[in-house]
């Protein structure tokens, strides 16, 4: 088993993406997109092929199905320097499916399936594979019911042991009760990262820095919120920042999450302090929303760090 510096576990997803339209079709009613695109997609997919165009070697562990869209799938993962040996097909299974649904001047929208990543499972992931990466990072953890808490935690706790760092993002499908499948979790986290509309959910909290001081004193060892155009907060025992966003002419926020979470990731492997790792993570992010799709616009490595060379991002302290 080859190793890595990040395995990326989580969700798996085939994206069908619209360039914006001028507006949702009523019943019955055809509206025209310049281009629709089939590409990978979902949390952990998308981290790691965001890795991959950075020049950090990642690897994707999940489930497709055993359709013509998990072979489409694991094509374009291979192709965008993603190792795919432990992407798993699902016999029975359609692959998760999403359709984005991009409308000019307004949020964009989906409809998803949650397909074989409603398969996926905690023994899915070998003890091996976490023992040859420097990073394991699970995506989407909320998003998939039969990945079980106390395998999760086995997982982590391995992976304490081996000195590799622990980061999760969860993402959820709706309202719920969501936190008793993280309070056993959170002390074996050394990077939280969900965003502020999650953590109202799983918390009932609404301000941002309360939420990541909840989820801190709930046992997570770094909790970054991010907020979308109002950017993103950090608290962890030494620290309590707050960081503006970079501005990108914005066609698409798909993916920009997933890219926030690479470039956090990205700082961790360079040793960079909490500042310099909300910077990667917030140049990703941003670079994210310049084309459709949840990949295409994110930064080489050589355009991130020309883009840095040029570009400040504002981070206080709290």
């Amino acid at each position: 088993m080859k190793a890595v510096d990040v395995l990326c576990a989580g969700i798996v997803v085939a994206d069908h993406i619209c360039t914006p339209i001028s507006h949702v079709p009523r019943a019955g009613e055809l509206v025209l997109a310049e281009s629709m695109t089939l590409a990978s997609g979902g949390c952990a997919a998308n981290t790691a092929v965001d890795l991959a165009k950075m020049g950090v070697t990642s690897s994707i562990v999940g489930r497709v199905g055993d359709d013509l869209f998990g072979n489409v799938v694991g094509k374009l993962l291979e192709r965008d320097g993603v190792n795919t040996s432990q992407l798993l097909r699902t016999p029975g299974s359609d692959t998760s499916q999403t359709l984005i649904i991009n409308v000019k001047n307004e949020d964009r929208r989906f409809v998803h399936t949650f397909g074989a990543n409603a398969q996926f499972r905690t023994d899915d992931i070998s003890l091996e594979s976490i023992t040859r990466s420097k990073v394991l990072y699970v995506g989407g953890y909320l998003l998939m019911p039969n990945f079980e808490q106390d395998g999760l935690i086995r997982l982590f706790q391995h992976a304490r042991q081996q000195g590799v760092i622990t980061v999760l993002d969860v993402g959820i499908p709706g309202p719920g009760e969501y936190l008793s499948r993280l309070e056993k979790v959170l002390s074996l986290v050394d990077v939280f990262l969900p965003n502020t509309d999650e953590a109202h959910v799983i918390l009932g909290i609404d301000d941002p820095k309360q939420q990541a001081i909840r989820f801190h004193e709930l046992g997570a060892k770094t909790v970054v919120i991010t907020r979308g155009e109002a950017g993103s907060v950090l608290v962890n025992s030494q620290h309590r920042l707050e960081a503006g966003i970079f501005r990108m002419d914005y066609v698409d926020g798909s993916g920009s999450g997933d890219a926030f979470d690479a470039g956090y990731i990205i700082g961790l492997l360079r040793g960079c302090d909490e500042t310099g790792c909300l910077t990667l993570a917030s140049a990703l992010g941003a670079s994210c929303v310049r084309s459709i799709g949840t990949t295409a616009g994110v930064f080489t490595r050589s355009g991130c760090e020309a883009f840095l060379t040029h570009n400040h991002l504002k981070i206080s302290n709290w």
